[in-house]
């Protein structure tokens, strides 16, 4: 059951990213990764117009658009990683090749979890607030006479 899942999340992934098997492996790759970021804003936005309201679209969309963007290149820089060490076979402790762009990626990915993490604490929350808000004392018509008076 896992070994079918996880060759059916190779394939799908190496369409996309390996260059001898995608369907636009004739593009740069860099008017490759401006196609998966187009379609990423595209389903963000139905996605967002799906399930937030009115009021929570824009945040949620942001939201939602820069993870896209984050799961693309963080799964794009890990399959050339992947492919990088099959080719080359030697550990990063051994040639002491502490690239600061690898260590930059894994600050990333955990403050990414991080966020992430704190976005579902937020939206599973039931009451955000600690003190009981029960609305204003005096009504609005009251505020205005009194206003008036």
């Amino acid at each position: 059951m896992f070994g079918k899942l996880r060759n059916w999340m190779i394939e799908s992934a190496n369409i996309m990213f390996d260059d001898s098997k995608s369907d636009i492996r004739s593009l740069p790759k860099s008017v490759r990764l401006q196609i998966l970021i187009v379609l990423s804003f595209v389903w963000s936005t139905v996605f967002s117009l799906y399930v937030f309201s009115l009021t929570t679209f824009i945040w949620g969309w942001a939201g939602v658009v820069m993870g896209h963007i984050g799961l693309i290149i963080a799964t794009y820089i890990t399959f050339k990683f992947f492919h990088k060490a099959k080719k080359d076979n030697k550990s990063v402790f051994e040639t002491g090749n502490y690239n600061p762009a690898k260590i930059f990626i894994f600050f990333f990915l955990i403050f990414f979890i991080f966020i992430f993490t704190k976005g579902i604490d937020v939206l599973t929350r039931t009451q955000s607030y600690p003190v009981q808000y029960d609305g204003p004392d005096k009504t609005t018509l009251q505020r205005i006479k009194d206003f008036v008076k």
